[in-house]
């Protein structure tokens, strides 16, 4: 009976209401349409600043249309709210319904500040790629009106996450053409497809140096036993991928030998943590993510960071001590670009998450293969070769922006 013709009194009237919001207007309006058995096809509802945009889109008979109208205008009057009537044919209606099944997805802006430059950029370029917005949202909080960079502009941040519906006419030339704005105009913008996975992500793994911290570790203890030019060299050829990572962890490793391992006490109690790795864990952990270090550093730190926010796993490279001195060797398999992938794959799997429940985060092209094997790898203030590699990328603020490319609000979770 699904090819059934419409019977000739069925209505079909879309009602937008706006004004001042306040407690029980839609159950006002909607009582009106349940008192006449009006049937609602589609309700949408946002609050500005206090004011209210509703939209209902009900089903009725030519027989209490009227009706239910007059009622409606003259609630409407008592609330102090305006509201338009619009009929909606019944091929309007089919219409929509068949772009039902079209694919989503979630476009998420991020940035220190976005301006309306930024929106109308992304809203050009969905706009030619033929897909169309269906809501935008705002997941951080409301900026204030006060410009004190002075003592808040490390904690400023904006996002905006626009749903749209659509098949992209071309997903790559879109990807890229966010990826060139989003470099011109110092903001981040992030394209997800929104399936059942982006809704359920189970398991998130960072690296450790440059991405939870703000500095390289070996860095640090090359400084402290002399040699910190000759091993700074190395790692920054090693991060832009110009010599293997194994090659060059051996040689910086061979550097530290006979520094005192007291060295390695103190730099992990001043290590620089990254803005938002605080607040970042906390949410997650709230939220039962399973979290991971996959570090190409060592496990000293790594053991210290895992204890300090709570980390569920940790793996890192080990350096052998003998007499409370390095050795210059390290023990066991490197842990480089390969085995962080293979170590992302193996929680997954004892987690019992399928591995488009992952997430990645790194800095360095060491981390590309764990960002291409999650099922959403994340370039955080990455290197250029690793920003141009992974899909997703954040540049402009702190760590904790991961949390609203999985699509947290600011007023759904807690500030630390």
């Amino acid at each position: 009976m699904s090819n059934q013709i419409p019977q000739p009194n069925l209505e079909l009237i879309l009602i937008n209401i706006s004004g001042q919001d306040r407690p029980g207007v839609t159950a006002a309006l909607t009582a009106i349409l349940a008192k006449y058995d009006a049937t609602v096809l589609d309700i949408g509802q946002a609050d500005i600043h206090h004011t209210l945009s509703l939209g209902i889109l009900f089903r009725t008979t030519s027989e209490v249309s009227g009706e239910i109208m007059k009622d409606l205008l003259f609630k409407a009057y008592d609330l102090q709210v305006k509201i338009r009537f619009t009929p909606i044919s019944i091929s309007e209606y089919n219409s929509w319904v068949k772009r039902q099944g079209k694919n989503r997805w979630i476009i998420t802006l991020l940035g220190r500040q976005l301006t309306a430059r930024h929106i109308a950029l992304v809203s050009e370029i969905v706009a030619e790629q033929g897909l169309n917005i269906d809501a935008i949202q705002r997941l951080t909080g409301r900026p204030p009106l006060t410009d004190d960079s002075t003592s808040t502009e490390h904690q400023a941040k904006a996002c905006i996450e626009f749903s749209v519906r659509g098949t992209p006419a071309d997903r790559e030339e879109m990807q890229s053409r966010f990826i060139r704005i989003a470099a011109d105009e110092d903001f981040d913008i992030s394209l997800q497809e929104d399936n059942m996975y982006r809704r359920c992500r189970r398991l998130i793994c960072f690296d450790m140096d440059s991405t939870l911290i703000q500095t390289e570790c070996i860095d640090q203890l090359a400084q402290c036993a002399g040699v910190g030019d000759k091993v700074c060299e190395i790692t920054e050829r090693a991060m832009r991928g110009e010599i293997d990572f194994t090659e060059s962890f051996r040689e910086r490793v061979g550097l530290l030998k006979g520094l005192d391992v007291s060295v390695m006490e103190g730099i992990a109690e001043h290590l620089p943590i990254t803005e938002g790795v605080g607040r970042m864990m906390e949410v997650l952990k709230r939220a039962g993510y399973k979290t991971a270090i996959l570090s190409g550093g060592f496990t000293f730190f790594g053991d210290y960071l895992k204890r300090k926010f709570g980390f569920d796993y940790m793996y890192a490279n080990e350096l052998e001590v003998k007499d409370g001195k390095l050795t210059g060797r390290y023990v066991g398999e490197v842990v480089d670009g390969r085995r962080k992938a293979e170590l992302l794959k193996l929680i997954a799997q004892v987690e019992n998450v399928d591995i488009a429940q992952t997430i990645a985060v790194g800095d360095g092209a060491n981390d590309l293969p764990m960002l291409s094997a999650a099922g959403l790898g994340i370039a955080f203030h990455a290197k250029p070769k690793v920003k141009e590699s992974a899909r997703q990328s954040i540049s402009t603020i702190g760590i904790d922006g991961v949390l609203y490319f999985l699509g947290f609000k600011d007023s759904y979770i807690s500030e630390t």
